[in-house]
């Protein structure tokens, strides 16, 4: 398998920004020989120090083991890092033979191992591995925990990597637009919309987030189901417009 110069495109669809890490398609310790598997690592960097403050080790490595260790980075805001299209080191000895370092991607996603999570990076943490699973043909049972297929490693801490998978599985199968629990998290969790809001401030709003509303006046297939859920989720006034349920949203992930 050739260097994976497809990984920033891949990283695009989630709808999240992206940064490609200059000299990233011809980095690595050669080539990818393949793609069976997908490791999940946070970085163990500084408590604080910005979006990715691990950006530097990740790409040049560190004292006794020579960068990159891993393919993508991810930021605690959900921005992704593409940093290296070849070979990684990031997983060994590995536990199994489909997440080795000739065999898998790494993602090293910004925490100190005590942080909690935020929701944004966690939400492209998912979608970023649902996007990987599609363009490489894999379940989302190859998505694995680094804690999972190296005994010496805790990472990433906190997450219930079952939990992790099942919502992989979800966006693999719903895609990124959904009818339901596939809607993009991140408008979700946008504030409230209050009374005397508009449906440009919505729209303006949701654009701030990646996301764009066309409104067609009228209820669509699910359109109750999804502005319920918009409640429910984002806690809603009832009173605000997403509560009067006088339209019908359809989201694109941009």
């Amino acid at each position: 398998m050739p260097y994976l110069t497809q990984l920033a495109a891949i990283a695009r669809r989630t709808g999240y920004p992206v940064t490609e890490v200059r000299g990233w398609q011809t980095r690595g310790h050669g080539p990818q020989p393949g793609v069976q598997g997908i490791v999940c690592h946070h970085t163990a960097g500084p408590a604080g120090g910005g979006d990715y403050p691990s950006l530097a080790v990740v790409r040049d490595g560190r004292p006794g083991l020579d960068g990159p260790l891993s393919h993508i980075g991810l930021g605690r805001s959900g921005h992704i890092y593409v940093i290296a299209a070849g070979r990684c080191w990031h997983n060994a000895p590995s536990t199994s033979a489909m997440h080795t370092n000739s065999a898998s991607l790494g993602i090293e996603a910004e925490n100190d191992g005590r942080q909690p999570w935020p929701a944004e990076q966690l939400d492209a943490y998912h979608r970023l591995c649902a996007e990987l699973c599609k363009e490489f043909g894999l379940s989302a049972s190859r998505v694995k925990g680094h804690k999972e297929v190296n005994r010496q490693k805790p990472d990433p801490h906190g997450i219930a990597m079952d939990d992790f998978r099942a919502t992989v599985a979800r966006l693999i199968k719903a895609g990124h637009d959904g009818d339901g629990d596939g809607w993009p998290g991140r408008l979700l969790r946008y504030p409230p919309v209050t009374r005397g809001e508009d449906v440009r401030d919505w729209q303006q709003a949701a654009a701030r987030l990646g996301y764009e509303i066309d409104i067609d006046g009228a209820y669509g297939a699910g359109s109750r189901e999804v502005c319920r859920k918009i409640q429910r989720d984002a806690g809603l006034d009832d009173d605000g417009i997403v509560g009067q349920l006088t339209w019908a949203a359809t989201f694109h992930a941009r």
